[in-house]
Formats: structure tokens, C-alpha cells, sequence
């Protein structure tokens, strides 16, 4: 009778890659895993990454609207946008990375394909086509208003729980950055002459 092959021998290191592999999930996603170094108890890591996870699926929206708007920009201030736009795409994805790292820290699963950002994102869609500079600006500073205020009650949560690092997250990076791009846009919305000033006009 034919000797079966042992697990052993059916693992055996080879130069053949192996293909279309598959088996289950290692973690769902919703769950976290056990981290007691941390010592934040499991309910307050479940809910500071439910709550991650949909500042990470606004910010990366946020991130792909500055770059939809770094693409299709024209007009007169097409090359100070255009720089702006890309810059600020940047910052938002170092912020992604922040953000995703945490949550998996914290012993959760970030979100990460398109489709289920796409599903989570409170940030509305815009078209496909191209819109007017005034639109582009606007519907960016509305994105960073979905983010800003979800910041302040994610940090004021984050406080109440004893969850001293996400606190620092929200705060010093994610917060801060958006306020500090919110600034940059919106003053490219003042009405403000480039070329001839006003005249003052006295009083009667």
C-alpha cells in the first residue's frame, strides 16, 4: 500500500511558485485581536477602530478628490492649483498611512479597497467631468469639514476612554493637517482684484 505523503513533506520548500492559493479569513473585519500591551480593554479598541476606520475612508476620499482636482483644474490660477492640489494629495496620503497604521496597532483591520471606501465615506461623489475652480474648492472645503468635525468628537472620545494615542493621532495629524489645508483652499475663494485695486471712496 502506498505510503501517504506526511504534512511535512507536502510543505517542502520548492522553486515552483504555487497559484490561485486561497483559505479563510486570518481576522474579520469589525474584530480586534487580543493586545494587552496596550492596556486599552476590547470594547474601547472596537469602537476607536470603528471610528478610524470611517475618518480612513473620508480621508481617502479626501486624498483622491485633491487628486481628481489636481488632474482637471484650468483657468487663470491653473498652476498655483495644480502644485497646491498635488501637495496636498500627498499630505492626505501620509495621512492614510497614519491613520490604517493605528487601527492595526489597536489590533483591528483597516478598510482599504476602493468599493468598500466607496460604501463607508460620508464625503459625497462628485461627477466624473471636469467642474469650475469655484466647485472644485468648495466641494474640497465641505470634504474637510467632514473630517474636521468628526476629529474634535473623535478626540474628545478618545479622552473620555483613555485612549491617550488615538487622541495624539486625531489631533496632531489628522486635525491639524486638515486645518491647515482648509486655510490654503478657502483663500483662493476670497474676491479679492488681482490687478486694480479698489478706489477708496470717501464718505459724503
Amino acid at each position: 500500500m502506498p505510503k501517504k505523503p506526511s504534512s511535512t513533506n507536502s510543505h517542502k520548500a520548492s522553486a515552483q511558485p504555487r497559484f490561485h492559493q486561497s483559505a479563510r479569513e486570518l481576522q474579520a473585519f469589525g474584530t480586534v485581536t487580543s493586545m494587552q500591551p496596550l492596556q486599552l480593554i476590547e470594547p474601547v479598541r472596537l469602537e476607536m477602530t470603528e471610528q478610524l476606520n470611517q475618518l480612513l475612508a473620508d480621508t481617502m476620499t479626501l486624498r483622491d478628490l485633491y487628486k481628481k482636482s489636481h488632474w482637471q483644474v484650468s483657468g487663470a490660477t491653473f498652476y498655483q492649483l495644480h502644485l497646491l492640489f498635488d501637495k496636498h494629495y500627498e499630505e492626505q496620503n501620509d495621512l492614510v498611512d497614519t491613520i490604517a497604521e493605528r487601527i492595526q496597532l489597536l489590533g483591528g483591520i483597516s478598510i482599504a479597497m476602493a468599493p468598500d471606501v466607496a460604501e463607508t465615506t460620508r464625503i459625497p461623489r462628485p461627477p466624473k467631468g471636469r467642474e469650475e475652480v469655484p466647485v472644485q474648492l468648495s466641494r474640497l472645503l465641505d470634504a474637510h469639514q467632514v473630517i474636521i468635525s468628526h476629529c474634535r468628537e473623535l478626540a474628545e472620545r478618545s479622552t473620555q476612554l483613555g485612549d491617550a494615542g488615538t487622541n495624539d493621532v486625531v489631533v496632531s495629524d489628522v486635525l491639524r493637517t486638515n486645518e491647515l489645508q482648509s486655510w490654503f483652499v478657502s483663500e483662493h475663494l476670497v474676491n479679492a482684484p488681482l490687478v486694480e485695486a479698489d478706489p477708496i471712496r470717501e464718505s459724503a
